[in-house]
């Protein structure tokens, strides 16, 4: 038996642990996608697959997703007795682990005194996949880039060479591909020789026990968490873009004896755009909005997933059937975490945000860079503003639910054929509220190598806008135009001339309760930052400031707001 403290002691060694395995992923890497954005995940499993422990850094779209990977596809089919020391395993197949072709889930059983103990695995996003490249238009899943199986990538230490080679021939830019899977295998090693350091000095013969107490200490935890919610049902939906046409998603969150069901039955069917969402993706954003608002601060492992349960109609756009495109599967799946959150609100308010630009804004960009025919292919992640807290302000230009992080200009500017002429936060797109939204960001680009270059677009809210709660008002709508005036599908293809600028507007976040009730001087203070223009606060908040001196006149301001 494990006692208390020696518990603690641990769990905590297993956080550094995953942590040292995501940073040394994240040294190795050859790509700003991991390096800067931090679009990876990292975890630590037991024998049985079980995450006990996650990275850091990550998003739910990974982390949650891997987890029901190792759990419900790589034990089931590889079991660990069945392997060998120097095995790991990789899968991009989108049902059974991040949704798209273009996340590679790699996966290092660990050996100890001859036996198998346990799992490390790491999910990240690769450069290039093949196919039409990242984006919503495709039809069908064939278009969207190489499958690979659930099958080694290493035998006893040994590359699976005709694999490394398939690879090779089927992706644009093979260096960082490359790069990036033997990054996540070093990751996955360090963490497996991190944990043998472990279990020697605190003599433990495996890890069945100390799982079996942090998995259940996690469940109680939860379970007491839920259990201080009513029980009953709240039903809510959101609209969003779609490709051409508009998508609802339906949710019903149950909550009955300190378990949780959310079921998506009345969401919109599957379509033949790239925009479709797996099932093992719609839980991974259901249950991490879910965590974050009822209990923050417990682990997320495999003991919270074992009191939520998540539910949807096959066939329909949160839960398709293959070979249904996936490749922009982000665009609906972030959105899930809206409804969740609408329907905590009406009991739960102050542990809930407004919703927020939601999906996160990808340029995918993909062409020719000289005579000799050398290519070229990046992508960069961009977001609009975070929905406000019933207590502070959304964050603008921050991603939720994702969690990545933007690329800064300078870095772009230095790994890809990109000028960025223009970066900036757009004023008023924030929702007004006593909490106002956060802001979105405008970006204005171009490539620099004289040809054609390919565009794919993968952005949304700009026909419906991030919703204020409780009194608070929407966030602005998101915009994709070029510099001739032309205004773009925001999830089409179409190529990008040589001088032509890209010009994106991504969307704002909603406020929190009424703008009236906003402190004066905090919305002086929006204008003097240029956060909110003098006449939205006059119009919105009923402050009316002179823009001359900068300063509020109280006497007209105070007629405003008790009118």
């Amino acid at each position: 038996m494990i006692d208390p403290i020696t518990l603690e002691v641990l769990w905590n060694r297993l956080i550094s642990i995953v942590n040292e395995q995501a940073a040394a992923l994240i040294h190795a890497s050859f790509t700003t996608v991991v390096r800067e954005a931090g679009d990876l995940s990292a975890g630590v499993f037991d024998a049985e697959g079980n995450m006990l422990a996650q990275a850091v850094t990550g998003t739910p779209g990974h982390i949650n997703t891997m987890a029901n990977c190792v759990r419900n596809h790589v034990v089931k089919k590889h079991p660990i007795q069945s392997l060998e020391e120097g095995d790991t395993l990789i899968t991009n197949d989108p049902w059974e682990a991040s949704g798209h072709l273009f996340d590679l889930t790699i996966v290092t059983p660990v050996f100890y005194r001859g036996k198998g103990i346990g799992w490390f695995a790491s999910t990240c996003h690769a450069t290039d996949i093949g196919g039409l490249t990242m984006g919503a238009s495709a039809k069908e899943l064939y278009e969207e880039g190489l499958q690979i199986p659930l099958m080694k990538l290493f035998s006893a230490g040994r590359p699976n060479e005709t694999l490394f080679a398939i690879i090779r021939k089927n992706v644009r830019v093979p260096g960082p591909v490359i790069g990036d899977i033997h990054a996540q295998h070093a990751g996955n090693l360090v963490g497996a020789r991190k944990l043998i350091e472990m279990m020697e000095e605190y003599r433990l013969k495996n890890l069945s026990v100390l799982a079996s107490l942090l998995l259940d200490r996690t469940e109680q935890a939860l379970a007491k968490a839920i259990s201080d919610l009513p029980d009953g049902q709240w039903r809510s939906e959101v609209q969003i873009d779609g490709f051409d046409d508009p998508v609802t998603i339906c949710c019903q969150l149950s909550i009955k004896d300190g378990f949780i069901e959310v079921d998506y039955t009345g969401t919109s069917s599957q379509v033949n755009r790239g925009i479709n969402v797996v099932l093992n993706y719609t839980q991974a954003y259901t249950t991490y909005p879910l965590m974050a608002a009822i209990a923050p601060n417990i682990p997320n492992n495999h003991g919270a997933f074992r009191r939520i349960r998540v539910t949807a109609p096959e066939g329909c756009i949160v839960n398709c059937r293959p070979p249904a495109p996936v490749g922009a599967r982000h665009l609906i799946g972030h959105f899930v975490s809206q409804p969740v959150l609408e329907c905590l609100s009406k009991i739960i308010p102050d542990q809930v945000i407004a919703d927020g630009a939601a999906g996160l804004w990808n340029t995918m960009l993909e062409g020719t860079l000289n005579d000799d025919g050398d290519l070229f292919a990046y992508i960069y992640f961009s977001a609009g503003g975070m929905g406000a807290r019933s207590n502070q302000d959304g964050l603008s230009a921050t991603a939720f639910p994702s969690g990545i992080t933007g690329v800064p200009a300078e870095i772009i500017e230095s790994v890809a054929p990109i000028i960025m002429h223009k970066r900036t936060l757009v004023i008023d797109s924030g929702g007004a509220g006593k909490f106002r939204g956060g802001l979105g960001q405008a970006m204005e680009l171009e490539t620099t190598t004289g040809r054609p270059v390919l565009h794919s677009c993968m952005y949304d809210r700009t026909k419906f806008p991030a919703r204020g709660y409780h009194g608070g008002k929407n966030g602005a709508l998101g915009h994709v135009s070029l510099s001739t005036g032309a205004v773009l599908h925001p999830k089409d293809r179409y190529y990008l001339l040589p001088g032509q600028r890209i010009q994106l507007q991504l969307p704002g976040g909603g406020g929190f309760y009424p703008p009236k009730e906003r402190a004066a001087d905090r919305v002086l203070d929006d204008v003097i930052q240029g956060y909110v223009s003098i006449d939205a606060a006059e119009k919105e908040y009923g402050v009316v400031i002179q823009p001359e001196t900068l300063e509020i006149d109280w006497e007209r301001t105070n007629q405003n707001r008790n009118s």
